[in-house]
């Protein structure tokens, strides 16, 4: 691969991470060390992209003999790992058990999402106007409906106190993304749903928690939902293929 399928390569990958990963706080990696060289990271990526969407399954010596046209003294590239779970991209790894690929084996998913593990806390910084947001929703837990200020209906001698819930955690914490939440209701939820407007679960958000937490859900519910969660889901997947 030259130089110049490198470049384009690069630009193609960063137009897909600035239509779809961006703003879930995914790491784009910089082509160009300050002197010049290129960055370890986005070659791994960039040769993981190729073919794309497409993609092949690559191994790691595969990808250790081209990261050595460019550093010869390499002996182990962990860049494909870090890459996933670490910065959010959406690759499949045989070495953390994906059962798609080979041990040792790597292979780039999709750019149009990130990792499901990935879930990039973002709750600082906000800087908008939270008492408009409250203001809006009557001071009151969009979850639960409990008042600020006053107490708690079901946590007796606790006062309401609302604060700033993520409707989707994998995403910043701007407006259009707020919800009020009493602190009952914001904190157990940490980063395993998704809510609307009306504080209502509507997904499982982007992360290995709450899928952890789904299957514990289903772990406990009775054969026949399970059976028709299963039948469901295998329908479901036999029409995407």
């Amino acid at each position: 691969m030259d130089k110049e399928e490198i470049i384009k390569s690069y630009n193609k990958i960063k137009d897909y991470y600035s239509k779809y990963l961006k703003d879930y706080g995914v790491k784009l990696p910089a082509l160009y060390n300050k002197d010049g060289t290129f960055v370890k990271n986005a070659l791994v990526l960039i040769k993981l992209y190729q073919g794309y969407p497409n993609t092949k399954i690559i191994t790691k010596k595969e990808l250790t003999q081209f990261i050595r046209e460019f550093y010869p003294n390499t002996n182990n590239v962990q860049q494909a790992k870090n890459l996933g779970m670490q910065d959010g991209w959406y690759i499949l790894s045989g070495t953390r058990g994906d059962s798609e690929i080979p041990k040792g084996s790597y292979q780039l998913k999709t750019l149009e999402k990130p990792h499901p593990g990935f879930c990039k806390k973002r709750r600082e910084g906000y800087k908008g106007d939270f008492e408009e947001i409250k203001k809006q929703y009557g001071y009151r837990c969009a979850t639960c409906g409990a008042k600020e200020g006053e107490e708690h209906y079901f946590r007796h001698g606790t006062i309401v106190k609302l604060q700033k819930g993520h409707m989707n955690p994998c995403k910043p914490l701007v407006d259009g993304n707020i919800i009020p939440q009493c602190q009952i209701c914001n904190e157990p939820y940490k980063n395993r749903w998704i809510f609307d407007k009306t504080g209502r679960v509507i997904e499982v958000a982007s992360s290995a928690d709450g899928a952890r937490i789904v299957k514990k859900f289903l772990k406990n519910s009775s054969e026949d939902i399970q059976r028709d969660i299963f039948n469901y889901l295998k329908n479901l997947m036999s029409k995407k293929r």
